[in-house]
Parts: structure tokens; C-alpha cells; sequence
């Protein structure tokens, strides 16, 4: 099948938009630029128009006041560019397990009338890379009654479960733009400590899940000296591309997919994208297979690192809301926390600073924020990670989690929030600090 005569401007596809559809857009460092652009210059013309993403990382703005009048983002997890709208009530928020996520689409939970994909130009056989974004846009694409790509030569071809053949796209727009970089982020020494702390504690032979940031990057720079590392995570940066060359990160060990990185999206800078383009060693995947927790713990000695906001003393963990104020999503902590409790010698982690504002606020609280979401309950919960340590919670009583959280706080909140452990009735005597 010829696709050329498929070819369409981005202001002809956007024509393809009607009034009261929902649209998916993919997302990532993989936002189709050009018909989002077209999109939004006409958006005057529509009414009741949703666009569904989970995280865009392009350029511009196209949620005003004006047009969510008439077209409305419905966020799946919630990132900087959409944060204040979604407070505002000028765009929707969407909680979802990442893995749970195609099955909005496919069982028509989430109808989808139209697909915004972003490919690589076809191969020989007619088969087009969803390249750097995988994980919710193949589900999306299989979904949709209209499926528009924009084809672009700086999409790396990346392998896996990662294609899709031309005869099953209406219209291509030709692009030729670079995409979206995620630079390294310089880990503090708070962070370089909490990472320290650990990549202690991670075995050899593990394959680990960690998302991009300073802390997954600083843990990642402290396990030079181990041996036959794997990956299985929802997303990686460049510090992954980094340990393959040094040899570390081999995925010799790994039950599921040996020698390959299983993963369903990557951020980074134009070196990684140029990286996993037709690498073999990379097997990209849809959100549905990677992060199923009965996937995940298929893999031994898995460890997941994820962040948070807050920790409560019993061990509840937000890390998607302050307060009543949404902030981001759930994205794929749970599963990974729960993929990692089940695997044989499997380890999960929520990481975080002890204090924030310039230590003025504990990250260790007495209890949650009047509103906030608990993200991880108290009963997955198993390590709790700050610069002063690790607190082991699983199996933990309400007096041990207490004190093991205690000791891991900042110094300066310690004692209040011993005085509300004993309002509380959460444990029977003072302990001291590191019994």
C-alpha cells in the first residue's frame, strides 16, 4: 500500500477534528508538534473537543482560558504544563494505574474518535517505529476510528512491540523537526546521600526500575562496581545508555527478556535517542505488559526506586497530590511497588529529602495533608529512603514504623513528631533514637 498518497498538511489533519471528539494525543518527547499547532489555530471552529494525553514535553501552550472553551485537555498524569489548569477547573484530571491505561481505550471506557501518533518513516515492509513513546500509544492507536501520524526522519526506529504498518493509518503528515530533550539532572548532595544509601542495598544480578531525576541518576553512578545489571521500567534517561557502555547494566540475569532493556517510553537528549534507534539490546513494549505487576515480579531480585511528597508515621505515601492541590499522578509506582514486593528477592523504594523549603517543612508527617491522595498504601509500602537512612516498614508494627521513620527525619522535626506518636497512641514508650 502506497502511504504517499496518504500525505496531508497538518492543517488538512487538523481539519479532520470535529466538534465533540475525543482526541489522543501521544506524548512524552514525542507530542506532535505541527497538528497540535494546527489544531489549536482553529480552535474557534470546535466545541466540546477533549484531548486525552498523559504527559507532553513539546513546545507551547494551548490551554487558555479562551480555548478550553473549546477544546479541553483530560490529563492522565499531570505535568508541569497542565498543573495550574487542572486547578483552575480549565482541564480534567484523569487518576489511573499507568497499566490500567490502554484498557480505558480498549474497552471503550475512554472512546477514542481520533489517534495523533508520532512515527519514524516506514521500513521496507511498510512498518512504522512509535519510536521514544511506546508504552500508551500503541493501545491508543489500535483503539481509535482515525488514526493521523506525523512522520518524522528524527524519530529513532526502536524495536520491540513497538510498530505499526502503514495500511492502519488514514493520513501521514510529514515532519522534520528534533524532538524534545530531557537533559541529566545534577543530583544535590541530599539526593547523592539518599542514593547512596540505596544503592547499598541493591544486589547483583537485579534489574531495576527507576524513573529520571536526580536520584534515580545519582543510584545509577553508585553501582559501578556491580555486576550483570537488568532493566524492566516504565521509562529511562541517558544514565541508563551510560552503564550500558561501562558494562554494568548487561540484562544477563534478568528471568524475562534476557539481554534486553524492557521499557515503555525514554526521555533524554538527542545522544540517547541516537542510542536505542534500531539497538537491539532495547525491546520497547506497551504499559500494559511492563507494568503488570505479575510481569514485573517475574523478573528476580527486582528493585523499584520511586519518589514521593510526603510520608505519613504509619507509612502512607503521596506523591501525587499537596493537600487538595493535584500535582501529578500515579503514574506506574504502584505497580512497580507492588511488581517489586512479589519478586523473589525483589526491593521496593520511595525516595525523598527528609524537608523541603529549605528544611523549614518535614517530609515525614504526622499524617497526610487534609485532601491529599495516598498514593502507595501503608500496607505496600516497604522501604522509606531520606538522607538519614532507610526504614525498613514491611512486617513493621505501628510503634516500629514510627520509630523507623522518626530516625530517618530531619533532626529538627524529630521530636514533634514523637510527641504526636504518643498522642496517638502509636507507641507505648519514648524510644531512643536509633534502638
Amino acid at each position: 500500500m502506497d502511504w504517499h498518497q496518504r500525505r496531508i498538511s497538518a492543517e488538512a489533519a487538523a481539519s479532520k477534528v470535529l466538534s465533540g471528539q475525543r482526541i489522543f494525543l501521544t506524548g512524552n518527547c514525542s507530542t506532535p508538534q505541527r497538528f497540535l499547532k494546527a489544531l489549536c489555530d482553529r480552535y474557534q471552529e470546535l466545541r466540546a473537543v477533549e484531548i486525552v494525553q498523559v504527559l507532553d514535553l513539546g513546545a507551547g501552550d494551548y490551554i487558555t482560558p479562551e480555548m478550553s472553551e473549546h477544546i479541553r485537555v483530560n490529563s492522565l498524569f499531570i505535568s508541569s504544563k497542565v498543573r495550574k489548569s487542572v486547578n483552575d477547573g480549565m482541564a480534567d484530571f484523569t487518576p489511573v494505574f499507568l497499566h490500567e491505561i490502554p484498557l480505558l481505550f480498549r474497552t471503550g471506557r475512554l472512546v477514542l474518535d481520533v489517534a495523533v501518533i508520532h512515527v519514524s518513516p516506514p521500513d521496507e515492509h511498510g512498518y512504522c517505529s512509535y519510536g521514544v513513546e511506546v508504552g500508551v500509544t500503541k493501545g491508543a492507536a489500535e483503539s481509535a476510528g482515525l488514526v493521523i501520524a506525523e512522520v518524522n526522519p528524527n524519530m529513532p526506529r526502536t524495536l520491540g512491540d513497538s510498530f505499526i504498518h502503514v495500511s492502519q493509518i488514514d493520513y501521514f503528515i510529514e515532519v522534520d523537526y528534533p524532538l524534545p530533550e530531557v537533559s541529566p539532572e545534577p543530583a544535590s548532595p541530599i539526593q547523592d546521600q539518599i542514593a547512596t544509601y540505596i544503592a547499598e542495598l541493591v544486589p547483583d544480578a537485579a534489574t531495576l526500575q527507576m524513573g529520571i531525576g536526580g536520584i534515580p541518576d545519582a543510584v545509577l553512578r553508585r553501582l559501578t562496581n556491580h555486576k550483570n545489571l537488568g532493566i524492566h521500567t516504565e521509562l529511562f534517561s541517558n544514565g541508563v545508555m551510560e552503564m550500558i557502555e561501562y558494562g554494568v547494566i548487561t540484562n544477563a540475569a534478568k528471568n524475562l527478556h534476557p539481554g534486553k532493556v524492557v521499557a515503555g517510553f525514554a526521555l533524554g537528549t538527542r545522544s540517547l535517542y541516537k542510542f536505542i534507534n534500531d539497538n537491539p539490546v532495547f525491546e520497547f513494549r506497551p504499559t500494559e505488559y511492563v507494568n503488570d505487576p505479575f510481569i514485573i515480579a517475574q523478573n528476580d531480585r527486582m528493585v523499584s526506586i520511586n519518589s514521593a511528597l510526603e510520608v505519613d508515621l504509619t507509612g502512607q505515601v503521596c506523591a501525587d497530590s499537596i493537600g487538595t492541590k493535584f500535582y501529578s499522578g500515579v503514574g506506574g509506582q504502584v505497580d512497580f511497588v507492588r511488581g517489586a514486593s512479589r519478586s523473589k528477592g525483589g526491593k521496593s523504594f520511595i525516595a525523598l529529602p527528609s524537608t523541603a523549603k529549605q528544611d523549614t517543612i518535614s517530609r515525614i508527617v504526622p499524617q497526610l495533608k487534609p485532601g491529599s491522595g495516598v498514593t502507595t498504601s501503608r500496607n505496600d509500602v516497604r522501604f522509606v529512603a531520606t538522607e538519614y537512612g532507610v526504614a525498613d516498614l514491611f512486617g513493621r508494627s505501628i510503634s516500629e514504623r514510627v520509630q523507623a521513620l522518626i530516625n530517618i527525619s530531619h533532626p529538627k522535626f524529630r521530636d514533634e513528631l514523637m510527641e504526636y506518636a504518643r498522642e496517638q497512641h502509636y507507641v507505648g514508650r519514648v524510644y531512643a533514637f536509633g534502638d
